[in-house]
């Protein structure tokens, strides 16, 4: 591994990690190897391909894990990929808990990590599901034919950040809990941001 690979934002990232930082080297490590291009994004280790985001590193409270940004499109062969909640159309995760399982895990890492890259290089995309499928609630709609500012707003946001409103006002069985939650949220839409910013 030569230190031109290394990121020092990464470096930064780990040293002040303390939880997880075992692993999270193992797996910078193992990546590297297969070499991807290091970056610091969302606030995490990533790595690409070409520019193209192939893998991330992060932890969570019970587990760290690699979230594969097209696991969707991966074959799974071992049937180790996570797909955190229902709402997550593309990545998946391959969880850990101690080092000692990446260790065990690596051969099986780097061919999840060979066969992403090949999915890049092949340019497949995860077919998202379609906006025409999120019904947009009336009470949104009403907001945006009052202020058509947040309707611009609204669409220049990211597909997940769109689903996620959506299907956070939907979710009220009360007309009037809907319109609360439109209301409460219509700032922070205004402001470029997602339901959990």
């Amino acid at each position: 591994m030569t230190k031109s690979q290394l990121n020092p934002k990464v470096d930064e990232f780990l040293s002040k990690a303390n939880k997880w930082k075992e692993e999270y080297e193992k797996l910078r490590h193992i990546i590297l190897d297969c070499e991807l291009t290091e970056e610091f994004k969302w606030m995490h280790p990533c790595y690409t391909y070409e520019n193209k985001n192939i893998v991330l590193i992060h932890g969570f409270k019970e587990y760290c894990a690699l979230l594969f940004h097209k696991g969707a499109l991966l074959k799974d062969t071992q049937r180790i990929l996570i797909q955190q909640t229902e709402n997550v159309q593309a990545a998946r995760q391959i969880r850990f808990t101690h080092v000692q399982e990446i260790v065990e895990m690596e051969t099986i890492i780097k061919d999840y990590i060979y066969e992403a890259i090949g999915v890049e290089k092949a340019g497949l995309e995860v077919n998202f599901k379609k906006h025409t499928e999120f019904i947009i609630p009336e009470e949104l709609q009403n907001k945006f034919d009052e202020i058509p500012a947040l309707k611009t707003a609204f669409e220049a946001l990211t597909p997940g950040r769109q689903r996620a409103y959506i299907l956070y006002f939907s979710q009220a069985k009360q007309a009037k809990t809907r319109e609360s939650r439109v209301e409460k949220y219509t700032k922070q839409i205004l402001d470029g941001k997602g339901l959990h910013d």
